[in-house]
């Protein structure tokens, strides 16, 4: 199979569809929580932001969608549309269901440019976030670990559709390379900003409070080596004439490289001075 060929989007597309599941966020098996457990769900930070960020990216999705003109595409975009509704559905029946006191998050307003935004689009951190969370039940694994698969799914997506793309474009390697650096760097840069509580309306923020209250011994090896089996485990079911994610996954294996490699030169610096 050639890649950015008619038969590629007809497997990405396909495997898309075939791996859709169907569930509803409030006939799901919500448990029954204990002071204890349901205090330190309510104490979690960032709740109010994954709402605002799934609402947001419902609405960017299916604005996108009823842009495309290629009916197979358009079909697979507005089923991710769905998914991510389906996503604030699920966080938003959670807040309620558990009593989470949270601001009402703002009304999702259209960005100026839907390709651009639906490019940019990216949430890695909720998911590395709850995998380490001690402090959530172990029963509502279950529940968000398919909203993860799901998030896994629209990455191989979205690897795939946007190579094709850029191809039927006749857009070069080395364009299509820098044109992800771009928009990765921007997915960064609006997470970081989303998460941060750096402004007054955002003081409910992933680090608002300290990711570290409640996430125990974070450091950058743990988070890049979890984001790191985390890919390989849900990205390793899709048909291997797909597309998987290259560039973020081995930036982050030459950094959790370079963090393993500080200490042990600390270490043998220390040895040496101790040696007569």
């Amino acid at each position: 199979m050639k890649i950015g060929s008619k038969e590629h989007k007809e497997l990405f597309c396909r495997s898309f569809f075939e791996s859709h599941l169907e569930y509803e966020p409030e006939r799901l098996s919500w448990p029954n929580l204990d002071n204890i457990a349901l205090e330190s769900l309510r104490s979690i930070p960032f709740w109010r932001e994954a709402l605002n960020t799934e609402q947001e990216a419902g609405v960017m999705v299916n604005a996108f969608a009823a842009t495309i003109s290629d009916p197979l595409l358009k079909e697979a975009i507005a089923l991710q549309g769905m998914e991510e509704v389906r996503h604030g559905r699920l966080i938003k029946f959670l807040i309620n269901h558990y009593d989470i006191q949270i601001s009402s998050p703002p009304e999702p307003v259209l960005p100026s440019n839907i390709k651009t935004a639906f490019l940019d689009f990216g949430f890695g951190l909720f998911g590395i976030a709850c995998r380490h969370i001690n402090y959530i039940p172990e029963v509502l694994f279950d529940i968000f670990d398919t909203v993860l698969d799901e998030e896994a799914r629209h990455i191989m997506f979205f690897i795939n559709w946007v190579t094709y793309l850029q191809i039927q474009e006749g857009k070069s390697n080395w364009s299509r390379g820098i044109n992800a650096l771009v928009h990765y760097s921007r997915a960064l840069q609006d997470k970081i900003k989303a998460f941060s509580g750096s402004n007054e309306e955002q003081q409910e923020g992933f680090t608002a409070i300290g990711a570290s209250n409640f996430i125990d011994n974070l450091t950058p090896e743990l988070l890049l080596s979890t984001c790191l089996q985390e890919n390989t485990r849900r990205l390793d079911v899709f048909d291997k004439e797909l597309l998987q994610p290259q560039l973020i996954p081995n930036l982050a294996k030459t950094a959790l490289v370079t963090f393993r490699f500080i200490p042990r030169r600390q270490s043998n610096s220390i040895a040496q001075l101790s040696e007569p």
